[in-house]
């Protein structure tokens, strides 16, 4: 008795540009490394948007801002490696809007903390 079956071939793509989401298996695509002002300046909350937690650790008191630094250099490598992205483009499309809002909400702070810094002193020194 002859054995005539022959399995089927597989056809199992593994897609090698868009590994996003994975964990940290294989290398990163081209334009994901790099600074992120978004994580730098929002860090807990860019954390949770991007499903990276130990940004997290950056509302605990003295490590906070060590952890916002390390978030501003490896934050886009980590948020490519947690969350399932559709494509390298969107990953910097989203990114590029946290980095906008980071920057935005700080500038923003500090404009009105040196306007809050003019004026207080000057509205309690004068008489009426």
């Amino acid at each position: 008795m002859t054995d005539n079956y022959t399995p089927p071939e597989a056809s199992l793509e593994i897609p090698t540009e868009n590994n996003s989401g994975q964990g940290k298996v294989g290398e990163l695509p081209e334009g994901v490394k790099g600074f992120s002002w978004g994580a730098f300046f929002l860090s807990w909350i860019w954390a949770i948007g991007n499903s990276t937690w130990i940004g997290l650790l950056a509302l605990v008191p003295y490590i906070g801002f060590i952890v916002s630094i390390y978030l501003g250099f490896k934050g886009r490598e980590m948020a490519w490696q947690n969350k399932r992205w559709d494509s390298v483009e969107h990953f910097q499309r989203v990114q590029k809007q946290w980095s906008f809002w980071g920057v935005l909400i700080v500038g923003g702070l500090f404009i009105l903390g040196i306007v809050a810094a003019i004026l207080l002193p000057a509205m309690q020194s004068s008489s009426y």
